[in-house]
């Protein structure tokens, strides 16, 4: 069997192993090293193919006997493929990647202005793509160089933005390279960032209207190309559509919002059981942090400090992978609590007719007319909501509701 894997200096947690084991008959394992280890193990590692990520993509290029016209052009390589006669191939399967994300997001490059952000290897590919497919002119934006973050208004006329950064990837959700809305002509948004699955650039991109995609195809697409070159073997290319669907739903969070007593605790844990995923509720987790109940939390901070913690609360939920969250009913009523939720969840609306709701152990339920609590939030969760499930039936027919959305 072939021995291929990936090779950084820091890998954490890495989705190719995965996509690899989908992709063809060999193991695939991780190799960090070191600056220090870098030589020796290129020349005298046990490895058939490698896939090479930051901050090796230009240091393996001395190392490599052959380069494709490709990664020659570029400067840097991704892949390399260890031949019979034990020279090293390299290739950069990255570009095969970002052109084959281009083409799926149906964004239109030929004739644009674009603008990518960041000046690294992963920028230098960009570029190459963006200019092959016809791009009228291709800026790149740094921190300190001729086109920075401080004059970027020149550039307010791009057509295409790429973040080329790793600005907003887990764990720093959240961040953004720029603000979307100067760009008046932007038709389009690529963000090669995978994880969290929308950076907060593409939950700006969608609240704008703004055509986008996140890096995630692009990885699939890629880890394919290099597939083929470690086996020989050519693969379909509905194969990446197939896998980057597949991971899309492992990665996703599913989020339960409503009205106080709707069911959401009930049916995450009837989820979790049914999907094997980890169950988080929010009004729990806020519970065991402050060591009080909610009621004795509004009694003894009142409703500003609940709502901030509960803000805190989410933003770390949000930035975890392929689990149930179930939320508070009011949580809502923060903006700033969507992209929480939104960046790796989808979110569903859970409703309950009005006199089925509880109101025991919720101090604003207990408190106030529901009707008027309803008609004041109704509007919050309509934004939020990307599904509406109707959870007035059985716990069994809440969960066909929300596997049958997901499909």
């Amino acid at each position: 069997m072939l021995k291929c894997g990936l090779l950084g200096e820091k890998l954490g947690h890495s989705y190719s192993p995965e996509i690899h084991s989908m992709l063809g008959d060999y193991s695939y394992s991780l190799f960090e090293k070191s600056a220090d280890e870098l030589g020796e193990f290129l020349k005298n590692g046990i490895y058939d193919g490698l896939n090479v990520t930051i901050p090796y993509k230009k240091a393996v290029i001395p190392y490599c006997d052959e380069l494709s016209v490709l990664a020659r052009e570029i400067g840097s390589v991704n892949t390399i493929v260890r031949r019979a006669d034990g020279s090293l191939f390299g290739d950069n399967t990255d570009a095969m990647g970002f052109e084959a994300l281009i083409i799926h997001s149906g964004i239109a490059v030929s004739g644009k202005k674009a603008l990518v952000l960041g000046t690294g290897g992963a920028s230098v590919t960009v570029c190459a793509v963006l200019k092959k497919l016809g791009a009228r002119e291709v800026i790149t934006v740094s921190r300190s160089g001729e086109n920075n973050y401080g004059n970027i208004s020149r550039h307010f006329d791009a057509d295409i933005i790429v973040n080329a950064t790793p600005v907003g990837m887990y764990p720093d959700n959240g961040a953004s390279p720029l603000e979307l809305a100067p760009f008046k002509n932007c038709s389009g948004v690529l963000d090669l960032i995978y994880n969290p699955t929308r950076t907060a650039l593409l939950i700006e991109a969608e609240a704008l209207g703004i055509p986008c995609a996140g890096g995630l195809y692009m990885l699939v697409a890629q880890a394919k190309k290099s597939s083929e070159l470690f086996t020989g073997k050519e693969i379909p290319d509905s194969e990446i559509e197939r896998i980057e669907k597949i991971l899309r739903r492992k990665m996703q969070n599913i989020v339960l919002i409503g009205m106080p007593g709707c069911g959401k605790s009930t049916l995450a844990e009837a989820l979790g059981k049914r999907l094997g995923c980890e169950v988080f509720d929010s009004d729990s987790e806020l519970v065991r942090r402050a060591g009080m109940s909610i009621p004795e939390i509004f009694a003894a901070k009142g409703e500003e400090y609940f709502r901030a913690s509960e803000s805190d609360v989410l933003n770390k939920l949000g930035k975890k992978s392929g689990c149930i969250i179930s939320t508070g009913g009011g949580c809502v009523l923060r903006a700033e609590n969507y992209p929480s939720l939104h960046q790796n969840g989808t979110v569903f609306w859970l409703m309950r007719e009005l006199d089925k709701l509880p109101t025991d152990g919720r101090p604003l339920s207990q408190s106030g007319d529901l009707r008027l609590m309803y008609e004041n939030r109704k509007s919050y969760y309509e934004s939020f909501a990307d599904f509406v499930i109707d959870n007035n039936g059985s716990i069994e027919n809440s969960v066909s509701q929300i596997l049958e959305a997901l499909g």
